[in-house]
């Protein structure tokens, strides 16, 4: 479920005052179930001591090129052939070039030009330093070499100035860290479109009906899918969280936004996953001018698109996607209502949320919900995190590819012709 977990990551760190965030990366990777061993150029440990890092990885840093390893191995050759990831945070313009020639002058330098694991930079330095043209060459040198480039961003340096330069933020960098990793996953060449969030249908420029619906679930949905290798879409309204970076985002709205993007990106989607809460009523007539509570004035309603009612007539024409998902969310009669939304919406799977449950379903971090499908199967999964859930219904998805002809099988990497 934790694409960082049981991963060796080697973290690397040049002289910066950056150094400092760092350690909260070391931190994170260390929380996400990562084994963490840093590396250290002489001028890192200027900024931050390797006690610092030691304590929080709970091994020993790499200071210097000829440092014993495990069993008398010479550490950056032993660190290099087990690696799954390399970390460079922060990552000096000294430092970067001595990557794209290929030196081996310290355990950064020399571990990279050893190793055959992704390289992740998260540069760090100052604007002019940055935009030398010596600088951008030896970036693109090992852009092309197949390195990832995380940042950096724009804010207050070190100088005091404001411009390009700021490592990019250690939560960032993970979810950086995890795209990397999900190269040739278990749904690497799958197209997935899903929809998350509320939408929002307007009685007047200040006012909306919608509905608590917080995104949580839509978003976990994106993020695992793209933890897994799968393209991911996500169509979103709105939501409390921020969507995840690495997947495709198109906002809307309104629940004509919503079925106007999901209809349009119908050709290019294999699974198509309905996570999003569309309103199912809209004020017939939206006021140019706030209405004041003053007026009289009746607001009369009408119904919106039935988004996966539409999805239905169009897959019948083009065959896209290959299996669709919805989600119920109800309040009395659980089963019998999402299994007649499954028939009705003609959905090979239906999720089910109880949502008067205090604890499950709208504004919080967890949920517990019974996955329905529609050979008659039904699984209740118990109180987990959101994540957690939307692992578990990609696995039944992953297991029903098979089924519908998508020419998928559990454990292939990748589309069969």
């Amino acid at each position: 479920m934790n694409i960082l977990a049981d991963k060796i990551i080697l973290l690397g760190v040049t002289g910066g005052i950056a150094a400092y965030k760092a350690v909260d990366l070391c931190s994170k990777l260390v929380q996400a179930g990562a084994h963490v061993q840093v590396l250290m150029t002489y001028t890192a440990q200027k900024f931050v001591t390797p006690l610092t890092f030691g304590a929080i990885s709970g091994r020993q840093p790499i200071t210097d090129l000829w440092q014993l390893y495990e069993g008398g191995k010479i550490g950056h050759v032993a660190l290099a052939q087990e690696a799954d990831l390399f970390i460079i945070a922060p990552l000096s313009a000294h430092t970067m070039a001595g990557l794209a020639h290929g030196t081996a002058d310290g355990p950064i330098t020399a571990t990279a030009l050893s190793t055959r694991a992704p390289l992740l930079l998260a540069p760090a330095m100052e604007s002019r330093m940055w935009e030398h043209p010596a600088t951008q060459a030896n970036l693109q040198t090992l852009i092309q070499r197949g390195a990832y480039l995380v940042g950096p961003e724009v804010g207050r340096l070190a100088s005091g100035g404001v411009g390009i330069g700021r490592m990019s933020e250690p939560e960032v960098i993970v979810e950086h860290a995890r795209i990397v990793l999900s190269r040739k996953g278990p749904l690497s060449g799958l197209r997935i479109t899903i929809t998350a969030g509320g939408t929002r249908e307007w009685m007047d420029p200040v006012r909306f009906m919608g509905n608590r619906s917080s995104g949580k679930m839509g978003v976990a949905l994106a993020r695992v899918a793209r933890d897994l290798g799968a393209h991911v879409n996500l169509i979103y309204g709105a939501m409390t969280v921020d969507p995840p970076i690495g997947v495709h985002l198109v906002p809307a709205m309104r629940a004509e936004d919503m079925l106007r993007a999901t209809l349009n990106l119908l050709p290019e989607t294999d699974v198509l996953i309905s996570a999003a809460a569309i309103a199912d009523f809209r004020p017939v007539v939206t006021y140019e001018t706030k209405l004041k509570k003053e007026t009289d004035q009746e607001i009369r309603l009408e119904r919106t698109p039935d988004v996966l009612r539409a999805v239905a007539e169009r897959r019948a024409e083009i065959g896209m996607p290959r299996l669709v998902v919805g989600f119920a969310a109800e309040t009395s009669d659980l089963v019998a209502n999402a299994r007649s939304k499954m028939e009705r919406k003609n959905l090979e799977m239906i999720i089910l949320n109880d949502v008067t449950a205090a604890d499950a379903g709208f504004e919080v971090d967890t949920n517990r919900v019974t996955i329905l499908t529609r050979d008659g199967g039904i699984e209740s999964l118990p109180l987990m995190d959101k994540e957690a859930v939307a692992y578990h219904i990609l696995q039944r998805v992953r297991g029903l590819l098979g089924a519908v002809g998508l020419g998928w099988s559990p454990g292939a990497g990748s589309l069969l012709p």
